[in-house]
Protein backbone atom coordinates (compact mmCIF):
# COMPACT_ATOMS: atom_id res chain seq x y z
CA UNK A 1 0.00 0.00 0.00
CA UNK A 2 2.75 2.43 0.93
CA UNK A 3 4.49 1.79 -2.41
CA UNK A 4 1.32 2.78 -4.25
CA UNK A 5 1.13 5.88 -2.08
CA UNK A 6 4.75 6.84 -2.85
CA UNK A 7 4.16 6.20 -6.58
CA UNK A 8 1.10 8.46 -6.46
CA UNK A 9 3.07 11.21 -4.71
CA UNK A 10 5.90 10.88 -7.25
CA UNK A 11 3.46 11.10 -10.16
CA UNK A 12 1.76 14.11 -8.61
CA UNK A 13 5.14 15.81 -8.10
CA UNK A 14 6.07 15.11 -11.73
CA UNK A 15 2.83 16.70 -12.97
CA UNK A 16 3.32 19.71 -10.69
CA UNK A 17 6.89 20.19 -11.96
CA UNK A 18 5.63 20.19 -15.56
CA UNK A 19 2.88 22.67 -14.77
CA UNK A 20 5.38 24.78 -12.85
CA UNK A 21 7.73 24.86 -15.83
CA UNK A 22 4.94 26.09 -18.12
CA UNK A 23 3.94 28.80 -15.64
CA UNK A 24 7.59 29.85 -15.22
CA UNK A 25 8.05 30.18 -18.98
CA UNK A 26 4.77 32.09 -19.28
CA UNK A 27 5.71 34.44 -16.46
CA UNK A 28 9.09 35.15 -18.08
CA UNK A 29 7.46 35.94 -21.45
CA UNK A 30 4.86 38.17 -19.80
CA UNK A 31 7.52 40.04 -17.84
CA UNK A 32 9.50 40.73 -21.01
CA UNK A 33 6.40 41.82 -22.95
CA UNK A 34 5.44 44.17 -20.09
CA UNK A 35 8.65 46.13 -20.75
CA UNK A 36 7.45 47.15 -24.22
CA UNK A 37 6.42 50.77 -24.74
CA UNK A 38 2.76 51.58 -25.46
CA UNK A 39 1.79 49.45 -28.46
CA UNK A 40 -1.31 48.71 -30.50
CA UNK A 41 -0.21 45.12 -31.00
CA UNK A 42 2.13 42.62 -29.35
CA UNK A 43 3.68 39.43 -30.78
CA UNK A 44 5.37 36.88 -28.50
CA UNK A 45 7.78 34.23 -29.82
CA UNK A 46 9.11 31.33 -27.74
CA UNK A 47 12.26 30.98 -29.83
CA UNK A 48 13.73 27.97 -28.04
CA UNK A 49 10.57 25.92 -28.48
CA UNK A 50 10.18 27.07 -32.10
CA UNK A 51 13.70 25.93 -32.98
CA UNK A 52 13.89 22.81 -30.80
CA UNK A 53 10.31 21.50 -30.84
CA UNK A 54 7.99 23.19 -33.32
CA UNK A 55 10.18 23.34 -36.44
CA UNK A 56 11.45 19.72 -36.12
CA UNK A 57 7.89 18.44 -35.62
CA UNK A 58 6.19 20.46 -38.37
CA UNK A 59 9.02 19.73 -40.83
CA UNK A 60 9.30 16.07 -39.84
CA UNK A 61 8.03 15.05 -43.27
CA UNK A 62 10.47 17.39 -44.99
CA UNK A 63 13.85 16.71 -43.36
CA UNK A 64 15.81 18.39 -46.17
CA UNK A 65 14.04 21.69 -45.48
CA UNK A 66 14.80 21.40 -41.76
CA UNK A 67 18.44 20.66 -42.57
CA UNK A 68 18.52 23.67 -44.89
CA UNK A 69 17.17 25.96 -42.14
CA UNK A 70 19.74 24.67 -39.66
CA UNK A 71 22.48 25.15 -42.26
CA UNK A 72 21.41 28.77 -42.79
CA UNK A 73 21.41 29.42 -39.05
CA UNK A 74 24.97 28.05 -38.96
CA UNK A 75 25.98 30.13 -41.99
CA UNK A 76 24.67 33.37 -40.48
CA UNK A 77 26.45 32.49 -37.23
CA UNK A 78 29.74 31.90 -39.06
CA UNK A 79 29.44 35.12 -41.08
CA UNK A 80 28.17 37.51 -38.43
CA UNK A 81 28.67 35.81 -35.07
CA UNK A 82 24.90 35.97 -34.50
CA UNK A 83 23.55 32.56 -33.44
CA UNK A 84 19.74 32.37 -33.52
CA UNK A 85 19.89 29.38 -31.17
CA UNK A 86 21.04 31.68 -28.36
CA UNK A 87 17.75 33.57 -28.40
CA UNK A 88 15.17 32.41 -25.87
CA UNK A 89 12.28 34.86 -26.16
CA UNK A 90 11.42 37.68 -28.54
CA UNK A 91 8.55 40.09 -27.99
CA UNK A 92 7.51 42.70 -30.55
CA UNK A 93 5.52 45.83 -29.83
CA UNK A 94 3.92 47.37 -32.91
CA UNK A 95 2.56 50.92 -33.03
CA UNK A 96 0.38 52.26 -35.85
CA UNK A 97 1.55 55.60 -37.21
CA UNK A 98 -0.02 57.85 -39.87
CA UNK A 99 -3.28 55.89 -39.79
CA UNK A 100 -5.20 57.17 -42.82
CA UNK A 101 -7.60 55.72 -45.38
CA UNK A 102 -4.71 55.43 -47.84
CA UNK A 103 -1.81 54.34 -45.66
CA UNK A 104 -0.87 52.72 -42.38
CA UNK A 105 2.69 52.79 -41.10
CA UNK A 106 3.57 50.07 -38.60
CA UNK A 107 6.57 50.78 -36.38
CA UNK A 108 7.96 47.86 -34.38
CA UNK A 109 10.33 47.53 -31.46
CA UNK A 110 11.83 44.16 -30.57
CA UNK A 111 13.01 42.95 -27.17
CA UNK A 112 15.15 39.82 -27.57
CA UNK A 113 16.37 37.92 -24.50
CA UNK A 114 18.74 35.01 -24.63
CA UNK A 115 21.87 33.18 -23.53
CA UNK A 116 24.30 35.86 -24.65
CA UNK A 117 25.85 39.16 -23.70
CA UNK A 118 23.79 41.97 -25.25
CA UNK A 119 26.83 44.23 -25.46
CA UNK A 120 28.87 41.54 -27.20
CA UNK A 121 26.13 41.10 -29.82
CA UNK A 122 26.11 44.85 -30.43
CA UNK A 123 29.88 44.72 -30.92
CA UNK A 124 29.35 41.94 -33.49
CA UNK A 125 26.75 44.08 -35.30
CA UNK A 126 29.19 47.00 -35.41
CA UNK A 127 31.82 44.76 -37.00
CA UNK A 128 29.32 43.39 -39.52
CA UNK A 129 28.41 46.93 -40.59
CA UNK A 130 32.02 47.79 -41.45
CA UNK A 131 31.72 50.93 -39.38
CA UNK A 132 28.59 52.15 -41.18
CA UNK A 133 26.61 53.26 -38.15
CA UNK A 134 26.09 56.33 -36.02
CA UNK A 135 25.60 56.81 -32.31
CA UNK A 136 22.84 58.62 -30.44
CA UNK A 137 22.37 59.13 -26.70
CA UNK A 138 19.49 58.64 -24.30
CA UNK A 139 20.97 59.93 -21.07
CA UNK A 140 24.05 57.79 -20.52
CA UNK A 141 22.75 55.02 -22.80
CA UNK A 142 24.18 54.70 -26.33
CA UNK A 143 21.96 53.73 -29.25
CA UNK A 144 23.65 52.44 -32.40
CA UNK A 145 21.84 53.20 -35.65
CA UNK A 146 22.57 50.95 -38.63
CA UNK A 147 21.50 50.75 -42.27
CA UNK A 148 19.43 47.58 -41.97
CA UNK A 149 19.09 46.61 -45.62
CA UNK A 150 22.79 47.12 -46.27
CA UNK A 151 23.88 44.90 -43.38
CA UNK A 152 21.52 42.06 -44.24
CA UNK A 153 22.30 42.30 -47.96
CA UNK A 154 26.05 42.00 -47.47
CA UNK A 155 25.53 39.00 -45.17
CA UNK A 156 22.79 37.45 -47.33
CA UNK A 157 22.98 33.65 -46.94
CA UNK A 158 23.61 31.78 -50.18
CA UNK A 159 21.00 29.08 -50.65
CA UNK A 160 19.30 27.28 -53.50
CA UNK A 161 16.16 26.66 -51.47
CA UNK A 162 13.37 28.77 -53.03
CA UNK A 163 11.26 28.80 -49.86
CA UNK A 164 14.11 30.12 -47.71
CA UNK A 165 15.15 32.57 -50.45
CA UNK A 166 11.60 33.92 -50.43
CA UNK A 167 11.62 34.33 -46.64
CA UNK A 168 14.92 36.20 -46.75
CA UNK A 169 13.73 38.44 -49.59
CA UNK A 170 10.59 39.34 -47.64
CA UNK A 171 12.76 40.15 -44.64
CA UNK A 172 14.94 42.44 -46.75
CA UNK A 173 11.94 44.21 -48.21
CA UNK A 174 10.30 44.72 -44.81
CA UNK A 175 13.32 46.37 -43.21
CA UNK A 176 13.41 50.12 -42.87
CA UNK A 177 16.52 52.02 -43.91
CA UNK A 178 17.58 52.35 -40.29
CA UNK A 179 17.65 49.96 -37.36
CA UNK A 180 18.42 51.27 -33.88
CA UNK A 181 20.01 48.85 -31.39
CA UNK A 182 20.87 49.09 -27.72
CA UNK A 183 20.96 46.84 -24.64
CA UNK A 184 18.03 46.73 -22.25
CA UNK A 185 19.96 44.68 -19.71
CA UNK A 186 22.86 42.22 -19.70
CA UNK A 187 21.16 39.59 -21.87
CA UNK A 188 18.38 41.57 -23.58
CA UNK A 189 18.58 43.59 -26.79
CA UNK A 190 16.17 46.34 -27.80
CA UNK A 191 16.05 47.09 -31.52
CA UNK A 192 13.70 48.48 -34.15
CA UNK A 193 12.91 51.91 -35.54
CA UNK A 194 14.80 54.71 -33.81
CA UNK A 195 11.58 56.36 -32.66
CA UNK A 196 10.29 53.17 -31.03
CA UNK A 197 13.59 52.34 -29.34
CA UNK A 198 13.62 55.87 -27.94
CA UNK A 199 10.05 55.40 -26.68
CA UNK A 200 11.18 52.27 -24.82
CA UNK A 201 13.60 54.30 -22.70
CA UNK A 202 12.34 57.89 -22.80
CA UNK A 203 8.71 57.35 -21.80
CA UNK A 204 7.12 55.64 -18.80
CA UNK A 205 4.12 54.58 -20.88
CA UNK A 206 4.07 50.78 -21.21
CA UNK A 207 1.97 48.41 -23.28
CA UNK A 208 -1.57 48.23 -21.87
CA UNK A 209 -2.90 45.37 -19.78
CA UNK A 210 -5.65 45.00 -22.40
CA UNK A 211 -3.18 44.25 -25.20
CA UNK A 212 -0.98 42.06 -22.97
CA UNK A 213 -3.98 39.96 -21.94
CA UNK A 214 -4.92 39.49 -25.60
CA UNK A 215 -1.39 38.33 -26.48
CA UNK A 216 -1.21 35.86 -23.59
CA UNK A 217 -4.60 34.15 -23.80
CA UNK A 218 -2.90 30.84 -24.64
CA UNK A 219 -0.11 30.32 -22.07
CA UNK A 220 1.41 27.31 -23.86
CA UNK A 221 1.60 28.94 -27.32
CA UNK A 222 4.89 29.04 -29.20
CA UNK A 223 3.67 32.06 -31.17
CA UNK A 224 0.92 34.41 -30.01
CA UNK A 225 -0.31 37.91 -30.69
CA UNK A 226 -2.83 40.42 -29.45
CA UNK A 227 -3.90 43.73 -30.95
CA UNK A 228 -6.26 46.61 -30.41
CA UNK A 229 -7.82 47.92 -33.64
CA UNK A 230 -9.41 51.31 -32.92
CA UNK A 231 -10.15 51.96 -36.59
CA UNK A 232 -11.13 48.51 -37.74
CA UNK A 233 -9.42 45.75 -39.69
CA UNK A 234 -10.36 46.65 -43.27
CA UNK A 235 -7.64 49.34 -43.32
CA UNK A 236 -5.06 46.54 -43.27
CA UNK A 237 -6.65 44.61 -46.15
CA UNK A 238 -7.30 45.79 -49.69
CA UNK A 239 -10.99 44.99 -50.21
CA UNK A 240 -13.51 45.57 -52.96
CA UNK A 241 -16.48 44.19 -51.01
CA UNK A 242 -18.04 46.98 -48.93
CA UNK A 243 -20.17 44.58 -46.88
CA UNK A 244 -17.15 42.51 -45.89
CA UNK A 245 -15.30 45.75 -45.14
CA UNK A 246 -18.05 46.84 -42.73
CA UNK A 247 -17.88 43.48 -40.97
CA UNK A 248 -14.12 43.72 -40.57
CA UNK A 249 -14.40 47.32 -39.36
CA UNK A 250 -16.57 46.15 -36.48
CA UNK A 251 -13.58 44.24 -35.05
CA UNK A 252 -11.88 46.14 -32.23
CA UNK A 253 -9.64 43.46 -30.71
CA UNK A 254 -7.83 40.43 -32.11
CA UNK A 255 -5.68 37.70 -30.68
CA UNK A 256 -4.20 34.51 -32.01
CA UNK A 257 -1.91 31.66 -31.09
CA UNK A 258 -0.11 28.61 -32.45
CA UNK A 259 0.21 25.64 -30.09
CA UNK A 260 2.12 22.50 -31.02
CA UNK A 261 1.70 19.22 -29.19
CA UNK A 262 2.51 15.63 -30.10
CA UNK A 263 1.36 15.03 -33.69
CA UNK A 264 -0.93 18.06 -33.77
CA UNK A 265 -0.81 21.81 -34.43
CA UNK A 266 -3.57 24.04 -33.10
CA UNK A 267 -4.21 27.50 -34.54
CA UNK A 268 -6.69 29.80 -32.83
CA UNK A 269 -7.86 33.32 -33.67
CA UNK A 270 -10.27 35.47 -31.66
CA UNK A 271 -11.96 38.68 -32.82
CA UNK A 272 -13.97 40.97 -30.55
CA UNK A 273 -16.48 43.44 -31.94
CA UNK A 274 -18.25 46.40 -30.32
CA UNK A 275 -21.42 44.42 -29.63
CA UNK A 276 -23.02 40.98 -29.90
CA UNK A 277 -25.01 41.88 -33.04
CA UNK A 278 -21.79 42.70 -34.94
CA UNK A 279 -20.23 39.50 -33.60
CA UNK A 280 -23.14 37.49 -34.96
CA UNK A 281 -22.66 39.14 -38.36
CA UNK A 282 -18.96 38.22 -38.28
CA UNK A 283 -19.83 34.67 -37.22
CA UNK A 284 -22.25 34.36 -40.14
CA UNK A 285 -19.64 35.73 -42.56
CA UNK A 286 -17.04 33.19 -41.44
CA UNK A 287 -19.52 30.34 -41.74
CA UNK A 288 -20.40 31.58 -45.24
CA UNK A 289 -16.73 31.62 -46.21
CA UNK A 290 -16.33 28.15 -44.74
CA UNK A 291 -19.19 26.88 -46.92
CA UNK A 292 -17.76 28.62 -49.98
CA UNK A 293 -14.38 27.04 -49.34
CA UNK A 294 -15.93 23.57 -49.32
CA UNK A 295 -17.41 24.26 -52.75
CA UNK A 296 -14.32 25.85 -54.29
CA UNK A 297 -11.84 23.23 -53.12
CA UNK A 298 -12.56 20.20 -55.20
CA UNK A 299 -10.36 17.49 -56.56
CA UNK A 300 -9.08 14.09 -55.57
CA UNK A 301 -5.43 14.98 -54.88
CA UNK A 302 -4.25 14.35 -51.33
CA UNK A 303 -3.45 18.00 -50.65
CA UNK A 304 -6.98 19.07 -51.76
CA UNK A 305 -8.45 16.44 -49.45
CA UNK A 306 -6.37 17.84 -46.57
CA UNK A 307 -7.48 21.41 -47.26
CA UNK A 308 -11.08 20.26 -47.38
CA UNK A 309 -10.68 18.46 -44.03
CA UNK A 310 -9.16 21.59 -42.45
CA UNK A 311 -12.05 23.74 -43.66
CA UNK A 312 -14.70 21.21 -42.63
CA UNK A 313 -13.17 20.75 -39.16
CA UNK A 314 -12.70 24.49 -38.52
CA UNK A 315 -14.64 25.40 -35.40
CA UNK A 316 -16.36 28.80 -35.44
CA UNK A 317 -17.98 29.87 -32.18
CA UNK A 318 -19.42 33.05 -30.67
CA UNK A 319 -19.66 34.19 -27.06
CA UNK A 320 -21.26 37.61 -26.64
CA UNK A 321 -19.11 40.00 -28.72
CA UNK A 322 -16.28 37.50 -29.26
CA UNK A 323 -15.94 35.20 -32.28
CA UNK A 324 -13.36 32.42 -32.27
CA UNK A 325 -11.92 30.31 -35.08
CA UNK A 326 -10.07 27.14 -34.04
CA UNK A 327 -8.15 24.73 -36.27
CA UNK A 328 -6.66 21.40 -35.28
CA UNK A 329 -4.25 20.09 -37.93
CA UNK A 330 -2.77 16.59 -37.51
CA UNK A 331 0.91 16.23 -38.35
CA UNK A 332 0.12 13.74 -41.12
CA UNK A 333 -1.93 16.40 -42.89
CA UNK A 334 0.89 18.94 -42.49
CA UNK A 335 3.29 16.43 -44.08
CA UNK A 336 0.97 16.10 -47.10
CA UNK A 337 0.65 19.87 -47.52
CA UNK A 338 4.40 20.46 -47.24
CA UNK A 339 5.20 17.65 -49.67
CA UNK A 340 4.23 19.93 -52.57
CA UNK A 341 6.24 22.93 -51.31
CA UNK A 342 9.53 23.43 -53.14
Amino acid sequence: MKYKFFALVAAFAFVLSGVGAVFAQTKAKNQLAALLPASDGVVILDVQRILNETAPQILAGKPLALGEINAKIDEIRDKTGLDARQFEQIVIGVATKNFTAQKIDLEPVFLARGKYSANELIAVAKLASNGKYREEKIGSRTIYVFNGKEIVAQNHPRTKNSLINGMIDRLLNSLSNEIAVTSLDGNTLAFGSLARVRETFETKSRVSVEVLNLATRKPNAVISFGARLPNGLSKFIDLENDELGKTLDSIRQMSGAVEVSANNTAISVMAKTLNAEQAQSLHNTLEGLQGLGKVLINGKSEDKKVLLRIIENARITRSQAEVSLDLQIPQNDINILLAGVK
